[in-house]
């Protein structure tokens, strides 16, 4: 008895079929690319201090003065959590005296920024951090923001096989796209740190079982030598240009709820690619389906331009199959 791949010899193995797989697989692992180092540019803290709120009503000189500056690594820079008293500072701006000169700075006491920041937007309009003012006590929140992503990403590793399983690699594989897709959208609404870390959290969750099913499907339908690249490089280039990618749309959409969009919109273009990508004969066979397997296999080898046999899997050959996936 022979297996899978000696049954689907017929086809060869870089024919029209094998290639619009290929191709069409790999480049649904793009958008892989942009959720899963998307943080870097979302979740970035630009140079900020405490904001002197008009209400102080204090001169320009004690303005200037108003916020204590540190050395940070050889640089000299304003605090970015703490302002010197401000009934203190305004008191000494209606007296009209002079800072350094009539009142020592170094015993003035400080406080938190209690009226707010202001974020340097020489880089970036807008983060999740200036958005929900992820700095000072809530400074944690930031990198936890990434943390709580790819804790989506491990819960995704343990289930998007047995879906791929019990409903099919085609199925899953468009059904974790659209989860990524459209949490990635709804991520753009988030009133709230904590209602955005619960959509990271299914962003997640959707890039890695998206991952997998296009891994899982390219491996069971291609063969041979090709099967190797595809595993091996192929979706793994095509992970990476995704990533190449992110920073060039970032640096022309510095508003990280203009970038959400932008990384939203490709998963709308894949949508046309469920009527050229076939699901798993593998899985079909596995499933009993072996007429469906057929017919995909048949379609398959008239866009290669040959002809299949009669009959390409005979009763007994399909069990040896199935033990075989």
């Amino acid at each position: 008895m022979r297996d899978y791949d000696q049954e689907t010899a017929f086809l060869g193995k870089w024919g029209r079929f094998q290639q619009i797989v290929f191709f069409l697989l790999c480049t649904s692992t793009i958008p892989n690319g942009f959720s899963a180092f998307s943080i870097i540019f979302l979740g970035e803290s630009p140079l900020h201090h405490c904001l002197i709120p008009e209400r102080a009503n204090i001169s320009d000189q004690w303005h200037k003065v108003s916020i204590p500056t540190q050395v940070v690594n050889g640089v000299t820079e304003r605090s970015r959590c703490s302002r010197y008293k401000l009934d203190l500072i305004s008191n000494f701006s209606a007296l009209n005296l002079v800072p350094g000169k009539d009142v020592n700075l170094s015993h003035v006491p400080l406080e938190g920024c209690i009226d707010g920041w202001i974020y340097s937007n020489t880089t970036y309009q807008s983060t999740i951090v200036t958005e929900f003012d992820l700095v000072c006590s809530d400074e944690w929140k930031q990198p936890f923001t990434s943390s709580i992503y790819f804790l989506g990403v491990l819960c995704g590793s343990f289930f998007s096989g047995q879906l791929s399983d019990r409903f099919g690699r085609k199925p899953v594989l468009f059904m974790t796209m659209a989860v990524q897709t459209l949490f990635t959208f709804v991520q753009v609404f988030s009133p709230s740190w904590e209602v955005f870390s619960l959509l990271f959290f299914i962003v997640g969750l959707g890039q890695i079982s998206n991952y997998v099913a296009a891994f899982v499907l390219g491996t069971e339908i291609l063969t041979g030598s090709v099967r190797v690249l595809y595993s091996s490089l192929g979706v793994g280039v095509f992970f990476a240009i995704g990533y190449m990618i992110l920073p060039i749309i970032a640096y022309f959409l510095r508003d990280w709820r203009k970038l959400l969009v932008a990384m939203s919109v490709p998963g709308l273009i894949y949508i046309p690619l469920w009527w050229f990508i076939p699901e798993s004969p593998r899985w079909l066979l596995s499933q009993g389906r072996v007429e469906e397997a057929e017919a995909i296999l048949r379609d398959a080898a008239r866009r290669n331009g040959v002809t299949a046999p009669e009959v390409i899997f005979t009763p007994t050959e399909v069990p040896v199959i199935h033990d075989l996936i």
